[in-house]
């Protein structure tokens, strides 16, 4: 295959896709619980490119059908959701969540045939929070992902959305390319404005890492190393895991629980969603103190626009393309903020968004630093094309306790023991949320 077939391959989402199907083939997290009360307005929801609508009926269970009406093909999104279930505005037509049809009002009784109409659909749940789709051909969908964040109680759970104009894969990659952060986040930082021992000081004080890089069971995973003078070695280990997770070594290993979702909305539309659990609960370099007793410079809250009722209206940040995310060139001239953008988050944004809606891999020249990135294309193209051209099940679709291995963060080990066995010991005495995952599963 061409690196352009790859590149096609890789970011393509839509129904008959590679990656597309690949991904049908998981529980995808949606929409938030809260976006939808009963009775409430129908919302559009666009996944995978997927035009849908979604909504809560009268008494609480969410449906998510294809936003055609059967009949005529006119939106549901107009219609009046009522009495269990969403009633077409057009004719009356009236579907439950499971999209079988109620009523056919305009129809003679003798002629109606309601029983033999549905509208698609797709099976849903909520967890953590979150309302999930599965988006596959199963008549019984597979279990939900075993990612130790969403399994922790909610007084302990966080999370965030945020939408990007760009192809869900740059995104990510941002997410597993960890030596950005000495230059994108913290390029104006100088290592002896942390405490010792702080996990940020490492990234600034050596922006060079080396890198251990593996396939595992759930995806990838990476492991950034900084020798230390006392014979011991910095670890700043993270993972993507199919199909669009990842988690990010942004706190301490021990307690650090966190998995972030890069769900396509289309090809180049992406929903951000950012979950934080336990003691980690909205841990991020964000946050991070300086001796001064001031954040990193740029770590500011999000700011949203208003959500608009539109396919791409929810969860959009006011820093965007338009106003040039904001961008302070004196800020960036003087070193006050590196990049001149505030908020960590959206310097993320903004270099992905940058690239354009679909980056060209063509035009690439990766170097050794990219290598998770090299990896995991080549995972999820793998594991894509089996799916496609052997019908081999992804990882991770029946088999979730795999997920449960995966944990992120920095520590530090002995420098003479393997990356591999390091991870391994730290895990093995991590805080778990909860304590194990057989008790997730249960």
């Amino acid at each position: 295959m061409s690196k352009a077939t790859d590149g096609h391959d890789l970011t393509r989402v839509g129904p008959g896709t590679v990656m597309g199907e690949m991904m049908r083939q998981y529980w995808i997290p949606a929409a938030a619980s809260s976006e939808l009360k009963p009775d409430g307005d129908p919302m559009r929801l666009m996944l995978l490119g997927e035009a849908l609508i979604a909504f809560r009926d009268s008494s609480g269970r969410v449906g998510v059908l294809d936003h055609r009406c059967p009949h005529r093909c006119a939106s549901l999104f107009l219609g009046r959701n009522e009495e269990n279930g969403i009633r077409c505005v057009y004719h009356g037509w009236k579907f439950d969540v499971d999209g079988r049809c109620l009523e056919m009002p305009n129809v003679p009784p003798p002629q109606d045939f309601k029983e033999k109409v549905r509208a698609k659909s797709y099976k849903v749940r909520e967890q953590a929070g979150l309302i999930w789709v599965y988006m596959g051909t199963r008549a019984e969908p597979p279990p939900m992902p075993m990612l130790e964040a969403l399994y922790v109680p909610e007084q302990d759970l966080t999370f965030t959305l945020l939408q990007r104009e760009a192809n869900w894969l740059q995104g990510l990659e941002g997410d597993i390319d960890t030596s950005h952060f000495g230059f994108l986040h913290a390029g104006h930082v100088k290592a002896e404005d942390f405490e010792e021992g702080h996990p940020a000081r490492h990234t600034v004080a050596n922006r060079a890492p080396e890198y251990k890089v593996g396939d595992t069971e759930w995806g990838t995973m990476y492991g950034a190393y900084r020798p230390e003078t006392d014979g011991r070695m910095h670890w700043r280990m993270a993972h993507f895991c199919l199909p669009f997770w990842t988690q990010t070594p942004n706190a301490d290993f021990a307690d650090h629980v966190v998995a972030k979702a890069w769900v396509p909305m289309d090809d180049t539309h992406t929903m951000l969603i950012s979950i934080y659990g336990g003691k980690a609960k909205g841990a991020t370099y964000s946050s991070s103190k300086l001796k001064s007793g001031s954040g990193i410079s740029g770590a500011d809250p999000l700011d949203y626009l208003p959500n608009t009722t539109d396919w791409f209206g929810r969860w959009r940040a006011v820093q965007n393309l338009g106003n040039d995310w904001e961008i302070d060139r004196e800020a960036q001239r003087t070193n006050r903020v590196y990049t001149g953008i505030r908020n960590i988050v959206m310097q993320d944004q903004a270099v992905t968004e940058s690239m354009g809606p679909i980056v060209d891999h063509t035009m690439e020249h990766l170097a050794p630093s990219d290598i998770m990135i090299s990896r995991t294309r080549r995972r999820l193209l793998t594991v894509a094309r089996e799916f496609a051209e052997k019908g081999i099940v992804p990882p991770g679709v029946d088999d979730t306790e795999v997920f449960w291995n995966a944990r992120a963060g920095s520590f530090y080990a002995d420098g003479k023991i393997d990356w591999l066995e390091a991870y391994d010991q730290q895990l093995k005495s991590a805080i778990r949320w909860p304590a194990s995952g057989q008790q997730a599963a249960e």
